[in-house]
Parts: C-alpha cells; sequence; structure tokens
C-alpha cells in the first residue's frame, strides 16, 4: 500500500492543529472555521479517515508510531458509542 510522504502529513498536522486552536479561540470567525475545515478534509483525504479527528490521531501514529497505542485507545469504538 502507498503510504503518504511523512515530512507532507507532519506539515498538514501542523496546519490542522494551529486552525484548531484558532477556531476553538474564535469559533464565530467564518474565514478561519472554513479553513480549519478545509485542512481537516485534506488530513482526512490524504489519511484515508472519515473525520478529522481519527485522522490527526492516525496522522500521529503514522509520524510518531510509538504513541500508536495511546492514540487508538483515545478513539472510541462504534460498538462503544
Amino acid at each position: 500500500m502507498l503510504q503518504p510522504d511523512k515530512a507532507r502529513v507532519a506539515r498538514l498536522l501542523n496546519r490542522y492543529r494551529a486552525w484548531e486552536r484558532m477556531m476553538l479561540a474564535d469559533p464565530t470567525n467564518l474565514t478561519v472555521r472554513r479553513r480549519f475545515e478545509d485542512t481537516a478534509y485534506t488530513l482526512c483525504v490524504l489519511m484515508g479517515r472519515r473525520n478529522a479527528r481519527e485522522a490527526a490521531l492516525a496522522a500521529e501514529s503514522y509520524l510518531w508510531p510509538s504513541h500508536r497505542s495511546r492514540a487508538q485507545a483515545q478513539v472510541p469504538h462504534e460498538a462503544d458509542t
């Protein structure tokens, strides 16, 4: 299976986290919200996930494999919800 370039994943994850902080600081700013959502969508596509939270955790696990077990533990299974 093809894997995304780690440098690209790292840049996108950093951008996602930055927009996330800005969006949480000012949730009424539509420009910030749109850019956050665009970045989240790109991260989802790149990591092959359906939502941004899972995509961010997958990116972290991909970049830092030692964090894999912690990241997987944070994502609830469908049976749990």
